[in-house]
């Protein structure tokens, strides 16, 4: 297996706004689906040659090439059976700083760090901090520069 020699499993985004989907890896199978929001956070399982296994949020699993991924980090606000569901976003990585959003489940932003409690986290009209168990798309303690 050569791989990238990146840990496994690890958080990736979708690159292209087209990503097919095959159920192994390589050409000679057939694309199972077709993936057309760029910048959806996927999870890299397994890796041979030039090729990724990714799982979505959904646990949906199939083959991409690798130039279809991204190392940006992207994630979603994760559903959460309390407070129906809404995640706070703060002014600063402090629950007692000012409110700036409330997001709903299933929001997508970008990742831009994380400390292993809080991460930054901005998207179409929102920036700030949400505490990083709210989010798929980072793993529980990881940090991100």
């Amino acid at each position: 297996n050569d791989g990238s020699g990146f840990p496994l499993p690890r958080f990736v985004s979708l690159k292209s706004d087209h990503v097919n989907v095959r159920a192994g890896p390589n050409r000679d199978h057939d694309v199972a689906w077709i993936y057309t929001r760029p910048g959806l956070p996927v999870e890299i399982t397994a890796e041979f040659e030039n090729w990724r296994r990714i799982r979505d949020r959904d646990g949906t699993e199939g083959w991409v090439y690798h130039s279809l991924l991204s190392g940006k980090r992207t994630a979603f606000v994760a559903k959460l059976k309390t407070n129906n569901g809404l995640a706070p976003l703060y002014e600063s990585a402090d629950p007692n700083s000012a409110l700036r959003a409330t997001l709903e489940p299933g929001v997508l932003g970008a990742v831009k760090r994380c400390n292993g409690r809080w991460c930054r986290f901005s998207g179409e009209g929102f920036d700030g901090f949400i505490e990083q168990d709210r989010l798929w798309g980072v793993y529980p303690n990881e940090k991100i520069e």
